[in-house]
């Protein structure tokens, strides 16, 4: 579990510069942190580094270094070896502000610049796979990865109390995309942007956008996309792969997976490889059939394991403490046997197929036509893109073509549709949310312009993955998502969407590129699994629990969900259960973070309610 932990100070200034000494010896004092940069009114440590997987990239002395791991932009695809950069290569990153390294590098880093223009900055990744957050503390930046090394190195200081107007945001939204936490005075560093740490004096600087790169398509033919997509992904995967010795990928029968274990498997100098499926009963929930056939074409080992339908809800209160409440759906089964599975395999990581539904353009819907309409207008080959998306979407070409008129001069406002999954939520608590794009990713608003499809797309593709895992912390795998590698997504974002889904299906460049990769039946099929059934049993199963947590629980009490509508939610209905599963466990892990957050009895300050 690699971890970082810095703070910025005004040497000059006497309470800053006695309570960063405090702090200094407090981090000193506590085991396996290591020194990563020590200047005037700076410092950075880190822990759990591993040459090769997560490093110290050191700038020119005393003006800054790279946290995590880098790989170099280079055409040649066996360069894979971990680049040390020279004293030119540092002075370019520090003369441009870091532009140079997000042009230069790509990978898995937060960098700590300093400048005379701008004084100290934090530049975090643009794929975003490593977290940033900041808080001032008695007029101390402190920029840290996990939260809970806050709390254990500033323990005199007032722990950050709960925002509530986050938590409304976060219970209307589904997530939250700005720089604002659910913690008073913790932000996070958006990926791809410069964020001084000195309060009010200069704007956090974008160095690089998903709607910029979204406005520049690439008018290529389907063949030549399909060969430089397949390239890019094999590229990227290998030099991921290149970390590690031994590797387990979460197969799970679908494309995404198989996609990944067709490049780990292509080249016999990679890590090896060990494939883990998970399966329970239902409809669309067991899929070892085709994990089966995919890692008997790469000749690899498959674990197979049943989600645990008797999973304890309860056993989500040990979860550690997060700026943000974090979603156990993925974890509560199946992190301990993943962990398990890892270290009987001395696997370092978990590889899975997250990001690439959003990536390769997994929707049903005629907006394709639409982009096509707004860009090329009426050209030669409209009505072939309203075929297309007819197909894909499943309805005539009278509807795909009306449709498209329709939709390529209307554009989905960023605020439109809160809530619109979610039906257990007070609607009049949305009245009493001052000011929505404050939890809206802030590059949103300027997406209004792009064409329909390719809003949903940028959408889609503007908030990374998590990286921790919060309930098992150090014994769990590191997790790495190939697909969401910075020059994949940059390509992915400059293709037109009537290009991802040529020929009328979901992920039809995708498959095109990878049809030889991996067997006939994966590559063509149109179906996806899931986990809705297992995810209503646990649910059913653990009902009293969840009545008690959720029916007087901080989120009714503060008017954000409708009491007796939650009361109907968990009577013990099948249909009800099944309808509103998901969106009952989003609010368990909201209630179950607040529990811990809010009360008392947790060691934190205790927080007003609205």
């Amino acid at each position: 579990m690699f971890r970082y932990f810095g703070f910025s100070w005004n040497p000059e200034h006497s309470a800053q510069a006695a309570f960063a000494r405090r702090l200094d010896d407090s981090i000193q004092r506590a085991s396996g942190w290591r020194p990563a940069l020590s200047g005037s009114g700076l410092r950075v440590y880190t822990w759990g580094g591993q040459q090769g997987v997560n490093g110290v990239y050191p700038l020119p002395p005393d003006r800054g270094v790279v946290l995590g791991r880098l790989f170099r932009r280079r055409d040649d695809p066996s360069e894979s070896a971990d680049p040390e950069l020279s004293l030119g290569e540092g002075a370019r990153i520090l003369d441009t502000d870091g532009q140079a390294l997000v042009d230069g590098y790509w990978g898995r880093y937060v960098a700590v610049l300093r400048s005379d223009r701008r004084g100290t900055c934090l530049l975090r990744s643009p794929g975003g796979a490593l977290p940033c957050f900041l808080r001032h503390v008695e007029g101390v930046a402190v920029f840290f990865s996990w939260l809970e090394d806050l709390l254990a190195l500033t323990p005199d200081s007032p722990a950050p109390g709960v925002n509530w107007e986050a938590i409304a945001a976060l219970t209307l939204l589904g997530h939250l995309g700005g720089p604002r936490t659910a913690l008073e005075g913790v932000s996070q560093i958006l990926p791809g942007q410069l964020v001084p740490l000195v309060d009010d004096v200069l704007r956090p600087t974008t160095l690089w956008s998903v709607v910029n790169l979204a406005r520049r398509p690439l008018e290529w033919g389907p063949d030549i996309a399909a060969a430089q997509l397949r390239r890019m992904v094999v590229r990227c995967v290998g030099a991921w792969s290149s970390c590690y010795d031994e590797i387990l990928l979460r197969l799970s029968g679908g494309f995404d997976s198989a996609v990944l274990l067709g490049c780990l498997s292509a080249k016999p100098t990679v890590a090896r490889t060990t494939c883990l499926n998970y399966f329970s009963a239902g409809s669309d929930s067991d899929e070892r059939g085709f994990a089966r056939l995919a890692a008997q074409r790469a000749s690899v080992e498959l674990i197979e394991r049943e989600r645990d339908a008797t999973f304890r809800l309860d056993d989500i209160l040990a979860v550690s403490a997060m700026p943000v409440p974090v979603s156990y759906i993925g974890y509560m089964d199946a992190g301990q046997t993943d962990a398990d599975v890892a270290a009987a395999h001395r696997a370092q990581a978990m590889f899975t197929g997250g990001g690439g539904d959003q990536l390769f353009f997994q929707r049903r819907c005629t907006w394709p036509a639409a982009d096509y309409l707004s860009i090329h207008g009426l050209g030669r080959n409209f009505v072939r893109v309203c075929l297309d998306a007819a197909r894909l979407a499943n309805v005539s070409l009278w509807q795909s073509m009306r449709r498209a008129v329709a939709d390529q001069g209307r554009r989905d406002a960023h605020g439109e549709g809160i809530g619109r999954l979610f039906t257990l939520s007070r609607r009049d608590a949305l009245d009493g949310l001052q000011d929505v794009d404050r939890y809206i990713h802030p590059d949103l608003p300027s997406a209004a312009d792009l064409p329909m499809g390719k809003f949903h797309h940028v959408q889609d593709l503007i908030d990374p993955p998590g990286y921790y895992d919060p309930y098992l912390t150090t014994r769990a795998p590191e997790l790495v998502h190939p697909l969401v590698s910075q020059p994949l997504v940059e390509l992915c974002l400059a293709l037109p969407t009537w290009l991802l889904s040529h020929g009328g299906r979901s992920r039809a460049l995708a498959r095109r590129a990878f049809a030889c990769d991996m067997p006939r039946e994966i590559a063509s099929r149109q179906s996806k699994g899931g986990m809705d059934e297992h995810l209503a049993t646990i649910l059913h199963r653990n009902l009293p629990w969840a009545r008690e947590l959720m029916l007087d629980g901080h989120l009714v009490r503060a008017g954000l969900l409708d009491r007796n509508k939650v009361e109907a939610a968990l009577a013990g209905r099948s249909s009800g259960l099944h309808t509103h599963a998901n969106e009952i466990h989003h609010h368990i892990a909201i209630e179950v973070w607040l529990r811990n957050s809010a009360e008392p009895s947790s060691g934190q300050s205790q927080t007003q309610r609205p």
